[in-house]
């Protein structure tokens, strides 16, 4: 199937470029050296039987200044469910705009938009509409917390009932 194919070389191509180090902190790097900074972090995740991701250092707290984007995949003709677990801190701030995840429907930083969630209780669970989940998590400078862990399994995709 090309069409399957060539969508699949963009979002790797896509994901390549944003995994790159390119962070919205690019105007105050710190480290030219060309080393990873021990706060970089994400990854592409495609475990056929769901498996599970946390903030780094969990349970212990993160690190400031962190952005770290997962990229849920699941197998053809599957969605996601995703949960938070209950040992849940994340910096509470206004709309979320200090430390948060952002949640979105899809493969990429501009997929539709889920949630995005901070604060001391875990966010309600979630499932995608198709094979992709995009997870951002972004800490500031100042006070860190605990994280998250979550855990993502596959389901196969309902066909909503005509109502």
């Amino acid at each position: 199937m090309v069409h399957g194919h060539s969508f699949h070389h963009v979002v790797a191509s896509l994901l390549i470029l944003g995994l790159s180090g390119a962070t919205r902190k690019d105007t105050a790097v710190k480290n030219n050296s060309g080393v990873k900074p021990a706060g970089q972090c994400g990854t592409w995740v495609k475990e056929s039987e769901g498996g599970i991701f946390t903030s780094p250092n969990y349970p212990n707290k993160y690190p400031p200044d962190t952005e770290c984007v997962y990229i849920l995949e699941a197998p053809p003709r599957q969605c996601i469910d995703l949960h938070f677990e209950e040992n849940y801190s994340i910096e509470s701030s206004w709309e979320c705009k200090f430390d948060n995840i952002e949640v979105r429907d899809g493969p990429f930083g501009f997929s539709p938009i889920l949630g995005r969630y901070c604060g001391q209780h875990s966010p309600p669970d979630i499932r995608s509409s198709g094979r992709y989940l995009w997870i951002k998590f972004v800490t500031d400078g100042e006070l860190e917390a605990v994280g998250f862990s979550a855990s993502y399994n596959f389901t196969a995709e309902t066909l909503a009932p005509d109502d």
